[in-house]
């Protein structure tokens, strides 16, 4: 887009206060993510729980000047507003003008799953054959949609956007900015499906995009949504494909039969696709696939190379640890602009004040002259200290860049330079077209090479984290537990995250965590919960908050003020005992507290206590017993103070089960990683842990033979046996060998035979077809974390807190 700001006003109706002639090529909506100011406007949007207005000043400091609000700050020069009556509708009116400029042909993509794959995959279909736009990473929402649209420039003539929506009268709005010539329906799943009354509703709502499309292409294996199709529009072109033979393209074989190539049948056509990956995720989005390229007019030999020239879509960016004390992001699935805006964005929530880029060849797209050009702009204004170009393409434009600048041929020239080998404690954004094999770069650098590996993924903690927030007052704040290295996630990787999206205060159980988040630029508040005496020191000198239980640690913790000389009143969290008898002041000790709280130099930031049994229905009347004695200990202690402190209670099975006593503030932990006692908020969460590792072998074992130390496991018949790299050393009891416990392949579970290895066990595999190399999932969905914490006889806190410090962490963004 490229719009003045009178331009702007005047297309949605809006107030201009300031310069008419700015020109604005790029809205954002995110201080913390703002990657370039060039012709950047803000738009602060409001919303029921946050107010976009007051990350204003922050945008300001970065150097934006004009914003589009709700209303003007008037204690802010030299800025140009735009004053919209409403945000977000301000940003649609925008898209469904600027759409209207130009004529290109538009798929419009809903569903509950699938959405961003048949995107990509389309994508990487047509944009050889059209000059395409589509919808960045999963930008689909009442906002994504129109940002999307945004993108639209004379030169496409074909734009792919996914639609997206969570509740009923949604898709109205977006289907009025955007509706789509060409309608995919993929798959009607459970997401979102509790804000509805029924399936029924859903489908209706989701399938109203397509009121003015003139070809609809659905999955039709969902009877319900066969059947309203069918009803509601039998006057329009209609293409079903699916895995059932009422489809119009079906799969005629045995899909599961691996050995042969799929027969599709089409209408009266039928031919031969070769496909590896056989689940029915997979099968039908490659049906959708040929279904959309059969109306684009291409020939069965064209689809089958298109098909074959696939890549999967793996839309999430890692973060590693890397040697010389290096953090390596890698973002070397795909290669656009629109992805290389959205690492440059990623960046941004990192604290190593230096960075180093690795950046190849794009290998589509528009004009090289132009793309970079502008890839140039882009970067320029990221202040990288190195840029490392890969490729003879974009070397030619070496100059374009205002960084120290090197080039490569190849991925193979960087590997040995040694300018890059020589980088440390830095940040290096490797960003990188397939072709150049820039996961070899990653491996090269990363601090561990263990094939096991824990994942976690931050978009989930953030979800689950907003799950949970929903549930309470906009008011109410929030600390995150990341003691015991965050639940065994990883220390300040996690709490890095958790601060640039404005967690209220972080929780550690001992100083030196405290002390080790400092050191890597975490500022938020942190409360440390077991204040040893030797650590007094450390927690005054890092700006720690303690946790305060006993007249003896409040007296040793003042004497500690008194010898550094404290001036300022230092905040300091007095626990309640009310029912837990592990720490805490009790109802009779407050009057003696209290005055010794006035006689010293602390000032009390929050009152908390800890609740037993907030997860057992059981205890419901022993869970309310303890709220009692805390909210009269807690107005006691406020009284005696004259001043009012944070009150905090609930953990994460309390906000779910009893958010009438939410207070000032609550706790979350393990409901981060996507656990809960409630079925229903269970069901809304997303796993955001995954523990896999690789098959090392795999035997052919014979009858009466056995496996493993001390033979407690022999064969009752001729088997399989794979072994991985991973045992008791990396955090796997040994109780759950010899068919206790099970692992996860290709979504199926196998069970675990023989005694667990210090760093090996083998896996009963049976005929099942696996190879040496294979992923194998510990847990994630299969099975599942809770029954992974089933077969060890414990708790998923205890599963994730002993995996060992060797299993290499890796940090994803979806």
């Amino acid at each position: 887009m490229n719009y003045t700001t009178k331009q702007l006003a005047e297309i949605t109706r809006c107030q201009l206060i300031g310069d008419e002639n700015i020109h604005i090529e790029n809205i954002a909506f995110d201080s913390r993510n703002i990657f370039s100011v060039q012709n950047t406007a803000f738009l602060a949007i409001n919303t029921s729980k946050n107010s976009g207005e007051k990350y204003i000043y922050s945008a300001v400091e970065k150097g934006i000047s004009v914003i589009i609000s709700e209303h003007q700050l008037h204690d802010i020069p030299n800025v140009t507003w735009i004053i919209a009556e409403n945000s977000v509708k301000f940003l649609q009116d925008l898209s469904k003008f600027h759409l209207a400029q130009f004529e290109l042909k538009t798929i419009g993509i809903t569903g509950s799953n699938g959405k961003t794959i048949v995107k990509e995959w389309l994508y990487q279909s047509l944009f050889d054959e059209f000059n395409t736009v589509k919808s960045p990473k999963s930008f689909n929402s009442q906002i994504g949609l129109p940002i999307s649209l945004l993108e639209i420039d004379q030169n496409h003539q074909l734009g792919i956007f996914e639609v997206g929506i969570s509740k009923p009268n949604e898709m109205k709005i977006l289907a009025e900015i955007f509706p789509p010539q060409i309608g995919i329906l993929t798959h009607i799943g459970s997401a979102h499906a509790s804000n509805f009354e029924n399936e029924s509703q859903l489908i209706d709502e989701k399938i109203s995009l397509f009121n003015d499309s003139q070809l609809i292409i659905f999955n039709g294996d969902n009877d319900l949504v066969y059947r309203k199709f069918n009803d509601l529009y039998s006057s329009k072109k209609l293409i079903s494909f699916g895995l059932k033979s009422v489809n119009n393209i079906f799969i005629k074989n045995n899909w599961n039969n691996k050995n042969e190539d799929l027969l599709i049948r089409y209408f009266d056509e039928e031919f031969v696709v070769p496909v590896s990956q056989r689940d029915e995720a997979t099968l039908s989005n490659v049906l959708c696939i040929i279904a959309v390229l059969k109306e684009f007019g291409f020939s069965n030999t064209k689809i089958i190379q298109k098909l074959n020239a696939l890549k999967s879509i793996e839309m999430r960016l890692e973060s590693v640890n890397g040697v010389r004390n290096n953090l390596i992001i890698n973002d070397s699935f795909n290669l656009d602009l629109d992805s290389l805006k959205i690492a440059y964005q990623f960046i941004k929530e990192y604290n190593k004040p230096k960075k180093s880029l690795v950046l190849t060849d794009f290998v589509e797209g528009l004009n090289s002259n132009h793309l970079y050009q502008a890839v140039a702009n882009l970067t320029n204004q990221q202040n990288f200290s190195k840029i490392f170009l890969v490729g003879d393409e974009i070397s030619k434009f070496s100059s374009l860049f205002n960084s120290e600048c090197f080039t490569f041929s190849n991925t193979h020239e960087l590997i040995a330079n040694q300018q890059f080998n020589q980088i440390e404690n830095e940040l290096i954004l490797l960003k990188g077209a397939r072709k150049f094999e820039i996961e070899k770069v990653k491996n090269h650098l990363e601090l561990q090479k263990h094939d096991t590996v824990l994942e976690v993924n931050l978009n989930a903690i953030l979800h689950n984290i907003n799950i949970h927030k929903s549930l309470l007052k906009s008011e109410t704040k929030m600390m995150a537990m990341v003691k015991a290295y965050s639940y065994g996630l990883g220390g300040y990787e996690i709490a890095e995250f958790l601060q640039h999206h404005h967690i209220d205060y972080l929780g550690v159980a001992y100083a030196d965590e405290g002390v080790d988040l400092r050191k890597n630029g975490i500022t938020t508040p942190i409360m440390v919960m077991n204040p040893e005496q030797h650590s007094y020191d450390i927690i005054i000198d890092y700006d720690l908050e303690p946790e305060i239980y006993s007249f003896r640690v409040l007296e040793l913790f003042n004497q500690q003020l008194i010898r550094k000389g404290i001036q300022q009143k230092y905040p300091i969290h007095i626990k309640l005992e009310t029912g837990m008898h592990r720490l805490g002041f009790k109802g009779d000790e407050l009057d003696d507290l209290i005055d010794q709280l006035k006689s010293m130099n602390v000032k009390v930031k929050s009152i908390f206590s800890h609740l037993s049994s907030s997860d057992d229905p059981a205890e419901e009347k022993y869970t309310l017993d303890q709220f009692h004695i805390f909210t009269k200990n807690s107005e006691k202690l406020i009284s005696g103070l004259n001043y009012q402190p944070i009150r905090h209670i609930l953990n994460t099975s309390g906000i779910v089960n009893y958010p009438d006593y939410q207070f000032d503030m609550v706790r979350i932990g393990i409901g981060m990683v996507g656990i809960s006692s409630d079925p229903e908020i269970k069901k809304k969460l997303q796993s955001a842990v995954r523990f896999k590792t690789v098959i090392s072998q795999i035997s052919e074992v014979n009858e009466g033979d056995s496996v493993g130390y001390n033979r407690r496991f022999r064969v009752e018949n001729k088997t399989r046996i794979a072994t991985i790299p991973v045992g008791y050393a990396d955090g796997i009891p040994r109780l759950i060998g010899n068919k206790v416990g099970n692992i996860g392949i290709q979504n199926r579970t196998f069970p675990i035979v023989g005694n667990v290895c210090m760093d090996m066990m083998m896996i009963d595999i049976g005929d099942f077809p696996v190879k040496d190399g294979e992923e194998v999932m510990i847990f994630n969905s299969k099975p599942s974390l809770e029954e992974f914490a089933d077969y060890c006889k414990t708790i998923p806190y205890e599963v994730l807190t002993s995996i060992s410090r060797r299993v290499k962490r890796i940090y994803i963004k979806d």
